[in-house]
């Protein structure tokens, strides 16, 4: 069922998943997300692109997931002082997307008063001065700039013995740089505020140099712990332009790889997970674990990450009836492993008096921010793409979609354990019920101007690649959005209350990504 705007035109986008696309005014744009918001809508991502060398100015989108399926809102804005409504007050996850759109290509979103909405900048940090703007199209690829200055204003809390302590942006672990501004009383949190943009490299620029068929390695590697999830949404967008009629097993082979991305991640979180809480023991159980999923990737697809193995029209790779075996081996071992290393978790009174009410997220909250992925279903939000009619092949394999209600640490931990064994279900079906048909489609020559959108579950949160195709099979405008953008801002609320200690805690269970949002 089309979506219903007043005086709004819809155009269906061809793609498994219902998705429509309109052009709108500044009055439209801001009434179609109020309309949608209301009616228990989101925002997935918002982003602009420069259409000068068109005649059409630039063009700020927003993609809105409602009931009836995605809709992409379009409005044009001249060169020059290019502005558009402000939407964080319907969705406040829009503000840092915003700032981002204005340090990339100049647009500033704007309050009903005119004011910006909020002027810092978000990605910048002094790379390029503050009236270049690298997404234009006269800004070559190549440019570079001495540093700028960088005085960046964090908002201060005062009050009798409040201190603030700066962490970061460089951590102790070998991790992603992000800066995180608390202030506190004593130990206990009174606010944070966190600075990313630090991992900033360029990639949609880059991919306007790249043809549409070599844009999806760089796909894969926005973040490499969801290479699978990216590559498989860039090719959802690229055949949804060309049309291309992906087969049921390449279909079921993409499937077996995201499960098993979600698998190996899953491991991983709940080794560090109980390690952060004091129990090296998890640590070295699940790596062990996760290690062993990764060495048979390596073994049986060719690369431990799964990176490059989803190609467009397919899959990269084939099972044989020895490689099945061997996987279902593995699942069964890991299954019975892994109970058993739950039960250890559950029945250590420690690790549960650390887990337990530490860095809750309200779900009236997390609703409100807008959150996604396995930190929306830890606060009863039972979002997961995978069970989105029409979401092939997951409308035949039909996942559960795990929730707990606590919104605290121990959720994020329960829904890991209970989506890790789902994930294992998943692949043995997947397995067992393998189809016959081609690994790779041709595809046809995507139309200059096609436009596509590919929406994938990874083991954080839905991913999307929104993908403009140029001439000559070029890649015009590609989009990837991580799901972090709507999860970091719930990791300033859920700190709030808990003690500064608790934090590499609080932070490890929504283990969100630095460089998936900072492109």
């Amino acid at each position: 069922m089309a979506p219903e705007l007043p005086g709004v035109q819809f155009e269906p986008l061809a793609g498994s998943v219902a998705a429509w696309r309109a052009a709108v005014d500044a009055q439209q744009w801001l009434r179609a997300g109020e309309d949608i918001a209301d009616r228990g809508g989101r925002l997935a991502a918002l982003w602009a692109s420069d259409d000068t060398d068109r005649g059409a100015g630039l063009c700020v989108r927003a993609l809105l997931v409602s009931f009836e399926g995605l809709i992409c809102l379009e409005l044009r804005m001249p060169e020059r002082d290019a502005s558009f409504p402000d939407l964080s007050q319907s969705f406040p996850c829009a503000d840092r997307m915003q700032r981002a759109v204005h340090d990339l290509c100049g647009a500033r979103a704007l309050t009903p008063d005119g004011d910006a909405a909020d002027p810092r900048p978000w990605l910048r940090h002094g790379a390029w001065p503050e009236d270049i703007f690298p997404l234009r199209r006269n800004v070559a690829a190549s440019a570079r700039w001495p540093a700028q200055p960088d005085a960046y204003r964090f908002v201060t809390v005062e009050g009798d013995g409040v201190h603030e302590i700066p962490v970061g942006p460089v951590h102790a672990g070998t991790i992603e740089p992000g800066h995180f501004r608390f202030s506190v009383v004593g130990e206990r949190v009174l606010r944070l505020e966190e600075r990313l943009g630090y991992t900033h490299k360029g990639i949609e620029k880059r991919f306007e140099q790249m043809s549409l068929a070599d844009a999806i390695r760089l796909a894969g590697r926005v973040s490499g712990d969801s290479t699978v999830a990216y590559a498989w949404a860039y090719a959802m967008a690229l055949e949804s332009i060309s049309g291309a009629q992906v087969s049921e097993r390449a279909l079921r082979l993409r499937a077996l790889l995201l499960e098993r991305e979600r698998i190996a991640n899953h491991l991983g979180d709940l080794g560090y997970l109980g390690n952060d809480a004091g129990l090296a023991f998890g640590l070295a159980q699940f790596s062990r674990l996760k290690e062993d999923v990764l060495r048979l990737n390596a073994r049986l697809f060719g690369h431990r990450y799964l990176m490059d193995r989803i190609v467009p029209g397919g899959v990269a790779l084939d099972v044989d009836p020895a490689a099945i075996a061997v996987l279902l081996d593995e699942a069964d071992r890991i299954e019975r492993e892994v109970r058993a290393l739950r039960a250890i978790y559950d029945d250590h009174a420690g690790l549960q008096d650390r887990f337990m009410t530490c860095g809750r997220l309200a779900p009236d909250t997390a609703v409100r921010l807008g959150v996604v992925g396995l930190a929306a279903r830890a606060c009863g939000i039972a979002l997961d793409a995978r069970a989105h009619p029409g979401y092939a092949p997951y409308t035949e394999l039909q996942p559960k979609v795990i929730t707990e209600r606590a919104g605290d640490v121990a959720a994020r931990v329960n829904v890991r354990f209970e989506e890790l064994f789902e994930s294992l279900r998943l692949e043995r079906r997947i397995l067992r019920h393998l189809p016959a048909g081609e690994r790779v489609a041709p595809l046809a020559v995507a139309p200059e101007g096609g436009f596509g959108f590919g929406w994938v579950e990874g083991w954080r949160g839905e991913v999307f690649v929104a993908l403009e195709a140029g001439a000559a099979g070029t890649v015009r405008r590609c989009h990837p959005h991580d799901p972090s953008w709507q999860n970091w801002p719930a990791l300033e609320h859920a700190i709030l209350g808990n003690i500064v200690p608790d934090f590499p805690l609080i932070n490890k269970s929504f283990n969100l990504s630095y460089a998936g949002q900072d492109l």
